[in-house]
Formats: structure tokens, sequence, C-alpha cells
């Protein structure tokens, strides 16, 4: 796993190459922070596992320690320590005895900046005002020229950043990184694989009519997820003429959950209201087709990383957040609770609507339409 993460692969690449679920990796990866653990090895004057099956074949042969040591061309005290500390001449067995001194044998190093508080201080105080780890590392040179304890290298910042086992520097810290990722990731690392996007037979904005684009005619939507805490979430949709609001309730993230909960906002539309849905590209829309089919309103989605094609959603989901602020568990909120915030969101005057409500321009077109 950690020798494809150093290559740059994704998470949900490894997940299938080695049959295993993207968020367990996440779960071991996330724990050293991005960052493979040093390769292990053994010490060249240590038993090797070959030697203790040679111990625990003298043993049960009935040999002497002088014996088996003369054989392995090993001192008898080495011997005689290796039997005493893995249960004795009856119960030693070489795997358990090597598995057992394999654990014996971890002993994590203190970090430079462990050693040296006032380094760690300074280097905290550098990162707190935004400095790169590599310009702090630099600037410690040429500002402590002859102090060779004020020195540390750009990876060591690094590492006790994201390290958290070595507990020197906050987690807090990465916050003032440029990239302030979770955990660090190779520089040949990318998104391919990932599924971010690849929405099939998704049709793109720049199809969409033009009509459509200038809010000349309504029963056009835009639509989006909207995120709570526990990963919860509301489906939101937005009419582009009117900025008539329509908030829906949705038990999962899953594209099949997300559809059918749309499907059913949709049909609760008076006939001809909803033409068409301009969504993002995020996987919960991967149904768009059966959205289609069961409802008749044609689908496009917007550019990568372009929220402001969805312009009246974005400013809706913002006017959201009063009523469901950030960290808020959105999964006991109920479906007529949606639908309150909806009318008030639609019984306040709008500047673009040259103040009058998005109820009532909806009324209208639902008149005129009729």
């Amino acid at each position: 796993m950690w020798t494809r993460w150093k290559g740059g692969e994704s998470l949900t690449r490894i997940g299938e190459a080695l049959a295993t679920q993207p968020r367990c990796l996440y779960t071991v990866v996330a724990r050293r922070g991005g960052i493979a653990p040093p390769p292990r090895r053994r010490a060249s004057r240590a038993l090797s596992a070959a030697e203790r099956e040679e111990i625990s074949r003298g043993l049960a042969g009935g040999c002497g320690v002088r014996a088996i040591a003369r054989t392995l061309r090993r001192a008898p005290s080495t011997i005689s320590r290796e039997i005493a500390r893995n249960g004795g001449s009856l119960q030693y067995r070489a795997d358990h005895a090597d598995a057992a001194t394999w654990r014996r044998a971890a002993r994590p190093k203190r970090c430079r900046l462990a050693e040296r508080p006032a380094l760690c201080a300074v280097v905290a105080a550098r990162l707190k005002a935004k400095w790169a780890p590599q310009q702090i590392a630099g600037w410690l040179v040429t500002t402590y020229p002859d102090d060779l304890t004020m020195r540390v290298s750009a990876e060591t910042i690094y590492r006790s950043l994201y390290v958290q086992a070595r507990g020197v520097l906050k987690k807090e810290l990465t916050a003032h990184l440029r990239r302030r990722r979770p955990v660090r990731r190779s520089r040949n690392a990318s998104d391919a694989g990932q599924g971010r996007g690849q929405i099939i037979d998704a049709v793109p904005i720049a199809e969409r009519p033009p009509a459509i684009e200038d809010r000349a005619v309504p029963g056009h939507w835009e639509g989006d997820l909207f995120g709570g805490a526990k990963n919860s979430h509301i489906a939101t949709l937005v009419e582009r003429r009117t900025r008539f609001v329509a908030l829906v309730k949705v038990s999962g993230k899953d594209a099949t959950t997300v559809t059918t909960a749309l499907i059913r906002q949709a049909r609760r539309l008076p006939t001809g209201l909803m033409t068409s849905l301009t969504l993002d590209r995020g996987l919960e829309f991967a149904q768009h087709k059966r959205f289609t089919i069961a409802t008749d309103v044609a689908v496009y989605f917007c550019d990568p990383r372009s929220p402001w094609q969805r312009g009246s959603n974005e400013n809706t989901n913002g006017l959201l957040r009063q009523y469901f602020p950030h960290g808020m568990d959105l999964g006991p909120i109920t479906q007529r609770q949606l639908d309150r915030v909806a009318r008030e969101l639609n019984a306040r005057p709008r500047k673009t609507l040259g103040y009058r409500t998005p109820a009532a321009a909806f009324a209208d077109v639902v008149a005129t339409t009729g």
C-alpha cells in the first residue's frame, strides 16, 4: 500500500488492487499523515529467523546451548539469552521468538524538534506566520550560521506536523501551510481513477440552449447537495427565472437515493414547470439518465470547479446557512421543516426581482402556464 501511495496512486486505485475499501486504507494513511513509515531492518549482529529455526531444532533434538552455539558460530551467552527471554528450552518456538524480538526492537527515535524546545518554538512561530517549511529551514541557516542546534530540515518539519505520534508540533499548524491537506501526498499524485467528475454521458453546460442562459423562459432549475455534519445532506433546487426554492430531504449521498428524491420533488411541481436541471459534477448525480427518463427533464452539467455557473443555487446555499449553520447535523431535519424554511426564503423580496418575492413570481408563472 505504501509503495503505491508514494508512487502517487489514489486510494481508490490502491483499494482496487488490494481488494480493500478506500476508507479502510485512508484510516491507515491518515494515522501517519500520509507519510510512509521508514523500512525496518534487522541489525547484522542480530539473530536471523533461520538461526532461530536452528536453535529450535537443536533444542528439540536434545542439544545443549554450547553445541547449538558452535553450530551457529555464536557465543553461548547469546544463545542462552535468546532461549531464556523466549519461554525457555521447553517453550521455545522459532517463529514466536522472531516475532517477539521484532516487536521489542521497535524504539521510535525522538525527533530533533522534540529534543530542542527553543528550535521547536521558533519553527512553530514561523509556521503561524505562514512560512513554508523550506523557507524556515533555509532561514535558520542564515540567521543562526554558527549555532548547529538551530538547524532542522523541511522534511523533519513536515513529519512533525503530519505524524502526530511524535507530538511535537500541533496538528492545527497545518492550517497555516499553503496547501492545507490533511495528509501528505506524492508529487506524482493525481485524482485519476477516483471517479470525480466522470459522469457517463454528461451533457456539458456549453450545450445548454441560450434561452436557459438568459433566464427569459421559466422552468429551468439549478440543483446541488447542501452538506451538514455527520455526512448529512439536503438537496436544493432553485428556479432560474423566479429564484423559487425547493428543499428536498435525502437520507444518503449515493446516486440512487439522491436521484429518487429528485424524481419525487420534480413530480410535485405543476406539469411543465421543470424542463431542465443544471447540476455540478458530483457523483451523487451519476444517475441523471434515470432522472430524465422518469421526469422528461433535460439535465446539464457545469464545468469542473465552476460553481458560478449555478449562481442562483450557490446564492441560495449561502442563505440556507442562516437556518442550517456549519457543523449542524441535518439528519434529524424533516421534510416538513424543510418546506417551512423554503416558504420563508420564497417570501423574501429579492432585488433582482424588483423586490418582488420568488413566491409571487413563481405564482405568476404557474398562472401563465396553466
